[in-house]
């Protein structure tokens, strides 16, 4: 009996031995499908950041294009607008004419073309006049002389140069003389 109970002892340490190495290939074997799955993980994961950035580089120099072009022709549209302008001044220089009558009627109907298309894309002429509070954010003062009246201590004396409005922008500060 006692060699009986040591076979079938050996036996079952044998099969015990076999479930386990069998257990391991199960182990090693799902480490292995893990691994590679891993390995494959981290190869997309590159490749996709490298697709993002590839992505991101060509929009940031497509910008940069559109950015550059916008820059160049910003002023295409204005320029279109005062063709018509410069036209004008053509076929006023060529029918030249003695009688200063006609000469001042077409440069007062230029002028008002002109105020008009430059009127339409936002510019409007400051309304400055003497006697008016200096405002240092519109106004640039040129010089100071004395005040011909005690009202006008402080205040606007003449206008030099008019200033004009972009919108609600300054784009050119009136040139004033102020009295002291």
């Amino acid at each position: 009996m006692n060699n009986q109970d040591n076979t079938v002892e050996k036996k079952e340490e044998e099969l015990e031995m076999a479930a386990e190495n069998s257990n391991e290939c199960k182990d090693d074997c799902d480490s292995g499908d893990e691994e590679t799955k891993a390995e494959e993980e981290v190869v997309d994961y590159q490749d996709k950041y490298l697709r993002l950035y590839a992505e991101f580089d060509n929009f940031r120099k497509r910008t940069m294009r559109e950015r550059a072009d916008l820059i160049r022709t910003a002023s295409q549209d204005v320029l279109e607008k005062l063709l018509p302008l410069l036209d004008d001044f053509e076929r006023a220089q060529k029918n030249s004419n003695d009688d200063i009558e006609i000469m001042r009627e077409g440069m007062k109907l230029i002028h008002t073309k002109l105020d008009s298309t430059l009127a339409a894309k936002g510019l409007k002429p400051m309304e400055v006049k003497a006697g008016d509070v200096f405002d240092v954010d519109f106004h640039e003062a040129i010089t100071n002389i004395p005040a011909p009246s005690p009202k006008l201590v402080g205040k606007i004396v003449d206008v030099v140069e008019s200033g004009y409005m972009l919108g609600d922008k300054v784009l050119r500060y009136a040139k004033v003389i102020i009295g002291q």
